[in-house]
């Protein structure tokens, strides 16, 4: 009896071990994440899926250590990652689940509305430190930004300060919503968060790529014909040795459900 006992427990534990996926990294890509992996277990009982953040380099560094399934990021994978993994004699697969429009945010109570990059690029790097430097009132600019290991603090880096240094002065944020609690209390303060993070409690600024000839607010529509200058896809990055684990959740993201949840979750559909 003990036995069968024992033989019941070591198949229930090889099944549970078999659908079990764990996810990690990217705080931008975590509420979409947990959502589907929510809707996923719902209709595939037996599966067993953990869901956590700390940002897109630290869920690519659990990747490498073989700690984790799939990394969630909101950057692509940098050429030292990819090197490291191949040293390990694997293959890193690279899923784009859905897109996102980076949005930049200020205090509901600020009255400036739009920017340039360029105005952008001297907040950020400590060259303009008072709001009536650009359109605003007298009042100094208190900068919010991701810490070094958030794929959103790399993609904001190179895609509006072209590569240039963030200002020492800038306040690292653990965490997305953090950004969003500090910048809604501050009424001196700007940000950067995901488009599914924007709440009543913040104003998302319009912005212009162009030299300031025309601004545009961050929207699924603008982030969709790319006119929102501002837009990246997010992605699951995984070894290419646990694709028949963990192929059935990705399918089920990539799926017409999956991408509903998508758009229902505040981000923008493949499609």
């Amino acid at each position: 009896m003990k036995r069968i006992i024992a033989t019941v427990i070591i198949s229930l534990v090889a099944i549970y071990s078999a659908n079990a996926q764990k996810l990690k990294g990217s705080d931008t890509v975590l509420p979409l994440a947990q959502k589907e992996a929510e809707e996923y277990m719902k209709k595939n009982k037996s599966a067993r899926i953990t869901v956590t953040g700390g940002g897109s380099g630290v869920g690519i560094s659990a990747l490498i250590e073989n700690s984790t399934d799939i990394a969630m990021a909101s950057r692509k994978m940098k050429l030292s990652e990819k090197m490291k993994i191949t040293e390990g004699k694997k293959t890193v697969v690279e899923t784009v689940v859905a897109y996102d429009a980076l949005a930049v945010i200020v205090n509901p109570n600020n009255a400036v509305s739009q920017l340039t990059r360029e105005q952008l690029e001297g907040i950020f790097t400590g060259k303009i430190k008072n709001w009536k430097e650009v359109g605003g009132e007298n009042m100094p600019i208190v900068v919010y930004g991701r810490e070094s290991s958030s794929g959103t603090y790399d993609f904001f880096k190179e895609h509006v300060l072209n590569n240039k240094n963030y200002a020492p002065s800038v306040m690292s944020m653990p965490a997305t919503g953090a950004i969003v609690q500090s910048v809604s209390q501050t009424k001196g303060a700007i940000g950067y968060v995901g488009f599914a993070y924007i709440e009543n409690n913040i104003k998302a600024l319009k912005i212009s790529f162009d030299g300031g000839k025309k601004f545009v607010a961050p929207s699924s529509k603008a982030a969709k014909d790319k006119s929102y200058p501002i837009s990246r896809p997010l992605y699951f990055y995984s070894l290419a040795s646990s694709a028949k684990l963990i192929k059935p959740f990705i399918d089920f993201i990539l799926s017409p459900e999956g991408q509903k949840i998508v758009e229902k979750e505040g981000f923008i559909t493949l499609k």
